[in-house]
């Protein structure tokens, strides 16, 4: 295949701002996003905005959280495959495309994941015309497993659930051996980093604009707060950080596995989150704060969500359509990020003038199952109002107790030296790579390579009536 006939989508600058995508182009993939969401034309629907340009966004309601604070929720679920996890695969793999490393047909792209990367993998990876294989637990939802099949990869479940990640990196390394297999993994791989501190960040900065201009007085931006799965979206932070005065990157883990809280381990039920280790793209050098999640809190937070519009609505006096907002908006990490968000309000003593921003990774579409087999433990058909109440104090009071640290020196260095033991001792990273990650420095490089990268992806798309053409 010639340079000519690759596929090839935005540039992080089009990611930011679709307007600066032709408008042809740009109506072309409007249109597909509903009319034929397999065409690769939508890979410039990868974006945080709607047709209008506006950042798609949610509040939580006072009413739910008892806090004075706000609470912005980006919404991912308008991606292609219902997650913001396809930025970063493509990301990742038009990255190795500008490189050199990738080109379809000689190559067939892995992509590692306990999940929503997989999915996002599954659609990006056939959409730029690679042969792709998802490697993740047996154990996640049906739903995870069906999305990918239907977008046309291949699935490789290896032993365990959302914490086995070792079990896939060894099934990775098999497949490492054959030189055709290319390996895009989200949990080192900068693209994931720069799609966040680049494109994330920026939607985060516009809808806090709109929301400082539907706000009576002064709002100021306090704290971005993300669950690590593989640490692509607590990236954005950094780059939140450098414009906003006693900003706080808060991290977020469950209680079942509190790795970075104390090297525990477990297993947990919160998809997308809290690994048995430590990422190798995630600053841990600059993060503030780190509170620890109970899964069962998450579990019944988007029960209520889903399942209480008669309690929120008719007892709490939220209206309607904002609650059949959250209930199209969240899947399992984005509640597990609420209740974080509203941990870190409440520690950070927040008010009414204050913003503490966090991220829906994806919508409820990929965990029906989970609150079925919820409810089967339940043992009732459906849930009641006692059951519900119960579940309010979720939000009111999220559990995890005192498992929480600040971001200390010592607290910073020990995050940054367990990331030895996976990536030096089994993934073959070297110890002076592992240095430089603690200096800041190296992040800003990282962030600083996408104007360049803009720049060769320009160059190799050529005129955008070839690449009309090849994503036809």
């Amino acid at each position: 295949m010639s340079q000519d006939n690759l596929i090839f989508g935005p540039t992080y600058a089009e990611m930011k701002d679709p307007s600066l995508i032709p408008q042809a182009i740009r109506q072309k993939a409007q249109k597909a996003r509903t009319e034929a969401p397999l065409d690769p034309i939508n890979l410039f629907n990868i974006n945080w905005k709607d047709d209008n340009g506006q950042v798609r966004f949610v509040t939580i309601p006072h009413e739910l959280t008892g806090i004075s604070a706000n609470i912005l929720v980006l919404k991912g679920r308008y991606f292609p495959t219902g997650s913001h996890k396809v930025g970063p695969g493509y990301c990742a793999l038009v990255e190795k495309q500008l490189s050199g490393e990738a080109k379809p047909g000689n190559r067939t792209a892995v992509w590692p994941s306990t999940g929503n990367f997989g999915i996002g993998g599954s659609w990006v990876g056939p959409r730029m015309g690679y042969r792709s294989l998802v490697v993740l637990p047996a154990e996640m939802s049906r739903e995870r497993f069906e999305k990918i099949k239907g977008y046309g990869a291949e699935a490789i479940a290896t032993p365990g659930s959302e914490s086995n990640v070792k079990e896939i990196y060894d099934k990775v390394n098999e497949l490492k051996r054959d030189p055709n297999n290319l390996i895009l993994n989200q949990f080192a791989d900068f693209g994931n980093y720069r799609f966040h501190s680049t494109v994330t960040a920026s939607a985060v900065e516009d809808a806090f604009r709109t929301l400082q201009k539907e706000h009576a007085g002064p709002l100021h931006l306090r704290a971005w707060v993300s669950a690590m799965g593989s640490a692509g979206a607590i990236g954005a932070g950094d780059t939140l950080k450098e414009h906003h005065p006693g900003f706080h990157i808060v991290g977020l883990e469950p209680v079942q596995c509190p790795t970075l809280f104390n090297v525990g381990f477990g297993a947990h039920r919160i998809e997308g989150i809290g690994d048995k280790h430590v990422t190798w793209i995630h600053n841990v050098a600059n993060m503030d704060l780190l509170f620890c999640i109970d899964d069962e809190d998450t579990l019944r937070g988007l029960q209520l969500i889903q399942q209480g519009a008669e309690l929120l609505t008719k007892e709490l006096g939220i209206r309607e359509s904002h609650v059949q907002k959250l209930a199209d908006s969240f899947g399992m990490s984005g509640v597990c990020n609420v209740l974080g968000a509203i941990k870190t309000a409440r520690y950070l003593g927040l008010g009414r003038h204050d913003v503490v921003a966090t991220v829906a990774t994806d919508g409820f579409d990929r965990y029906p199952s989970c609150l079925e087999k919820l409810n089967e433990e339940d043992g009732v058909p459906s849930v009641t109002r006692d059951r519900q109440l119960r579940n309010l104090e979720v939000f009111r009071k999220p559990g995890g107790g005192d498992m929480f640290l600040e971001g200390t020196l010592a607290a910073r260095k020990r995050w940054h030296n367990q990331k030895y033991f996976t990536w030096v001792e089994q993934q073959g990273k070297s110890i002076d790579e592992l240095h430089a990650l603690w200096e800041q420095d190296f992040w800003k490089q990282q962030r600083a390579k996408v104007d360049e990268l803009d720049k060769q992806l320009v160059h190799a798309r050529g005129s955008l009536k070839k690449l009309a053409e090849a994503t036809a």
